[in-house]
C-alpha cells in the first residue's frame, strides 16, 4: 500500500506538460472543500490538465492493472498453472473480438458506456466455454490440454481481429490503437466505470480464496474436503473473465499483468490466496501505473501504446523468473 501511495504520487507529478511539483499538489490541495475559496495563481488549463486528464489516467492506470492480477490470480489458482491468465486462455482475444466488431459497425454506444464491457463480457466468456468444451475428454480436463486449446483459440481469434481491422476504413486507426492498448483520452467515466467491477471481483475472488488453496491439493482432494468443485470453477472463472472483460473495454489488450504479477506476489509472499489475491490487486496497480508513466514520458511528447510497454517489461522479466525457476530445481 506504501509502494502504490509512492507511485501515485510520483506518477501524479510527472507530465510532459511542464507543470512543476509544488503546483500539481497546489491544485490537487485546491480541491479540497475547505480550500476551494482561496486565491489562486494557476491557469484554467492547468488546473484541468492536473484534475481532469492527469489524475483519473493515474486512478484508471491502478483500477486496470488490479482488475488483470485479479483475474491472473483466479486463473492460476483455479487451473494450478502459473502459466494459466486470461491472454494465455483466450479469453482477452474473446473480448476482443466483441469490442472490436462494436468498433467497426459502430455500435460501441448503443446502450452507453456500459455497451462494450457487455458484449466484451459475454464473448469473452463464450471463448472460455469453447476452450473448455475443446480441452474436456473422457479423462477429464487435463491442465496441458486446456492451455493448448487456449493459445489455438487466441491464434483464430487474433487473426478474426486483424481480418475486421483489414475491412475497416474510417475506423482502422481507433481498432489498431486500441488493440495495442492505451489509456489516452480516458475520463472520469472510465474511472467510475471500472469501480464496481473491482469492488466484485475483490469480494468474490476473497470470498473463494481458502477453496482456491484447497485447490492446491487437487480436485479430487478439494471435493473430499467438501468443496463443490464444479461451482467453484465456474464462480472464479466467470469472475475473473469479468474483470478482465471490464479492463479490455476500457483499456484495449494490455498483456503480461496478469501472468507476471501474481507470479512475483507468489514469489514474495508463498501460494496462500487469502494474501495472494489481495496484494496481486495492490501489485497490477504498481505495475501498469508505472509502465503507463514510462509510456506517456519516454518519448514525449508522442506515446508508446500502453500494452507495448507491458510487453517489452513483462517478457523478459517472466523469461527470467522461468530461467530462475529451473536452475533451483535443476539445483534442488
Amino acid at each position: 500500500m506504501l509502494l502504490l501511495a509512492v507511485s501515485i504520487i510520483a506518477s501524479l507529478s510527472i507530465g510532459s506538460a511542464g507543470i512543476s511539483f509544488t503546483d500539481v499538489w497546489g491544485i490537487l490541495l485546491h480541491q479540497l472543500p475547505w480550500l476551494r475559496d482561496q486565491p489562486v495563481s494557476w491557469s484554467e488549463g492547468e488546473i484541468a490538465i492536473v484534475t481532469q486528464v492527469r489524475l483519473s489516467r493515474v486512478l484508471l492506470a491502478v483500477l486496470v492493472g488490479a482488475c488483470l492480477a485479479l483475474a491472473g490470480s483466479g486463473f492460476q489458482g483455479v487451473l494450478r498453472n502459473p502459466l494459466a491468465d486470461p491472454y494465455t486462455l483466450g479469453v482477452a482475444s474473446g473480448s476482443s473480438v466483441g469490442a472490436a466488431a462494436l468498433i467497426l459497425f459502430g455500435y460501441q454506444a448503443a446502450v452507453g458506456i456500459w455497451t462494450i464491457p457487455i458484449v466484451a463480457f459475454i464473448t469473452g466468456m463464450t471463448t472460455l466455454l469453447v476452450v473448455f468444451w475443446l480441452a474436456r475428454s473422457s479423462a477429464g480436463l487435463q491442465l496441458e490440454t486446456l492451455i493448448l486449446s487456449g493459445v489455438i483459440i487466441q491464434a483464430f481469434l487474433g487473426a478474426f481481429v486483424s481480418f475486421m481491422v483489414s475491412l475497416s476504413n474510417s475506423v482502422v486507426n481507433q481498432i489498431l490503437f486500441w488493440l495495442m492498448g492505451s489509456l489516452t483520452m480516458k475520463s472520469w467515466a472510465n474511472v467510475y466505470m471500472l469501480i464496481p467491477f473491482l469492488i466484485i471481483g475483490v469480494i468474490v475472488l476473497i470470498a473463494y480464496a481458502q477453496h482456491l488453496n484447497v485447490f492446491l491439493l487437487g480436485e479430487g482432494q478439494a471435493a473430499h474436503l467438501g468443496i463443490r468443485v464444479e461451482r467453484t470453477k465456474l464462480v472464479v472463472l466467470a469472475c475473473s473473465t469479468l474483470l478482465t472483460a471490464a479492463a479490455v473495454s476500457v483499456a484495449g489488450v494490455i498483456g503480461f499483468v496478469g501472468l507476471v504479477v501474481p507470479h512475483v506476489i507468489r514469489l514474495i509472499v508463498g501460494p496462500d490466496y487469502r494474501l495472494l489475491i489481495p496484494l496481486s490487486a495492490f501489485g497490477g496497480g504498481i505495475f501498469v501505473l508505472w509502465a503507463d508513466t514510462l509510456a506517456r514520458m519516454a518519448l514525449s511528447p508522442k506515446e508508446i501504446p500502453l500494452g507495448v510497454v507491458t510487453a517489452l517489461i513483462g517478457a523478459p522479466f517472466f523469461a527470467y523468473l522461468l530461467h530462475r525457476r529451473k536452475r533451483l530445481e535443476g539445483g534442488a
